[in-house]
């Protein structure tokens, strides 16, 4: 008996992709999701910072820039910075100096950019006669050196003496002596110490420059993915390079992506002055993907459909030709719904919990309970695995599960901005909080600024499979979860936020 249509459909989910590193680019294009006007402003000549924490799809969203822009015509150097020089070696040797950290980091980043280029204008021959001298310089420019160590200065003396007597008798007596003197010196210069790389940033400029003319009217784009791989303290450096070097050229353009907490993009120095990039000046913070998507129910369901629909073209003769015909065919009545909200606008979260709900429902549609023990193992498998070393965090989270859902019987709640937790921000990080407004204002007390929270389906999923669907929290700020929702008239923010100094 062959494979029923279902099983495939449930097959289809699990053979997603989880990251987009392991995928071709036709594939990445094939199934990217724009929210909004995002991919307008992906593709925008300004230099952009594109934050999100991991599982939001940054990783994609430059490779997809990345076909995007060869496809039309331009030239487009993704650099993942995991995979420049070595994070267990210099870079993190704190015995070492910031400056020759950073140096280091600074070379192994512009001979990565260098190998790329080169690459691309052998196997492309892009550019015209000037593009290998341009090249050249740009080589020269990141392997330049210089010794640095003491300077030794010694004066060797040497001396010789000859002396000849001599006494000789005959006729006439005949008596001679000769002396010789000779005194010599030599003096030498050495120098003792280690070369040392130095990274000039005129020679460079100039240099990249000259690669951005050679390539006609193309433009370049530099795509830094995985910038908060760096370590935090050489990340100015860095930052401090790409403006002074890179930003100015005409004719290039640069797009990092980084996880907002773990980014330092500018440093104040001693002096007063800034090492750096000043965001939204040197560099425009483009949208945020931890925002969650005007329409998060149209966005997960579009991205199913175009990762499960790759598979779905191998396995069956009439796949499902539309969204809502794959959703229809996938999933019981409100089960994709409950996966939207079990996933919080993530997309990682969106593919692994329909993944784990699939191998739930076997070879019938997903219902809601699938969906929830899949979150459930989601949860215990993976996000909160992620903060069982971090105890500080791992008890925040217990007391806010206690408080929030067990006392208030919610979801969503505020903290106030001037509360700076670290442990707030690692479950964040975690994916365990979700910040779904920043700045949300007391009317009785406008100079207070307060920030809303949800906690992760996965903090109450067991309350939902143990109780039913009468246990699922109520929220009096869900308002939140809508980028266009207000809150009720006899709402007070200080009724709704949390104490985190008062949890027991």
């Amino acid at each position: 008996m062959g494979t029923s249509r279902q099983t495939h459909l449930n097959q289809a989910l699990l053979r997603i992709p989880r990251r987009a590193e392991g995928v071709d680019r036709a594939t990445l294009s094939r199934t990217f999701v724009s929210a909004g006007s995002f991919a307008a402003m992906l593709h925008s000549t300004d230099h952009q910072i594109l934050y999100g924490r991991r599982g939001t799809g940054k990783t994609h969203a430059l490779r997809y820039l990345h076909d995007l822009a060869s496809q039309s015509g331009d030239l487009a150097v993704y650099l993942d910075l995991r995979t420049i020089g070595s994070a267990g070696g210099l870079y993190s040797d704190s015995e070492l100096g910031a400056d020759l950290r950073g140096t280091q980091l600074l070379v192994d980043t512009l001979e990565a950019l260098h190998e790329e280029l080169f690459t691309l204008a052998v196997d492309r021959e892009v550019g015209d006669h000037r593009l290998l001298p341009a090249l050249d310089e740009l080589a020269e420019a990141t392997t330049a050196v210089e010794v640095v160590g003491e300077v030794e200065r010694a004066t060797k003396v040497g001396a010789a003496a000859e002396s000849e007597t001599a006494l000789e008798v005959s006729s006439s007596a005949k008596v001679s002596g000769r002396r010789k003197d000779a005194v010599t010196a030599e003096s030498f210069l050495r120098r003792t110490g280690t070369e040392r790389h130095r990274v000039v940033f005129g020679p460079l400029g100039r240099a990249l420059q000259r690669i951005a003319v050679a390539l006609g009217g193309a433009r370049l784009w530099l795509l830094l993915d995985e910038w908060s791989s760096l370590p935090l303290e050489l990340q100015p450096l860095l930052a401090d390079l790409l403006r002074r070097s890179v930003l100015p050229v005409n004719g290039m353009t640069v797009k990092i992506a980084a996880i907002e907490r773990r980014s330092r993009f500018r440093r104040r120095l001693p002096d007063g002055d800034h090492l750096g990039i000043e965001v939204g000046a040197d560099a425009a913070s483009a949208v945020s993907l931890d925002d969650l998507p005007a329409g998060p129910d149209e966005f997960l369901g579009e991205l199913l459909f175009n990762h499960a629909s790759v598979a779905l073209a191998k396995m069956v003769a009439d796949p499902p030709s539309e969204v809502d015909e794959f959703v229809r065919e996938v999933f019981r009545r409100n089960a994709f719904g409950e996966l939207v909200r079990a996933a919080e606008g993530v997309p990682r979260d969106a593919i692994n919990i329909a993944a784990l709900a699939a191998q739930h429902a076997h070879d019938e549609p997903i219902d809601v309970r699938d969906v929830r023990l899949a979150a459930r193992d989601w949860y215990l498998r993976d996000k909160r695995k992620a903060i069982e070393t971090d105890r500080a965090a791992a008890d925040l989270l217990r007391k806010l599960i206690d408080e929030v859902v067990g006392r208030r019987r919610c979801r969503t709640f505020l903290l106030a901005q001037e509360s700076r937790w670290t442990a707030i921000d690692d479950l964040h990080d975690a994916r365990l909080l979700h910040l779904l407004r920043r700045g949300v204002v007391d009317q009785e007390s406008p100079g207070t600024l307060y920030d809303g929270y949800s906690l992760d389906y996965g903090c109450y999923v067991a309350l939902l499979l143990d109780a039913g669907k009468s246990s699922r929290p109520q929220d009096r700020v869900g308002w939140l979860r809508t980028a266009k929702g207000v809150p009720p008239d006899d709402f007070r923010p200080a009724r709704e936020v949390v104490d985190l100094a008062a949890l027991r």
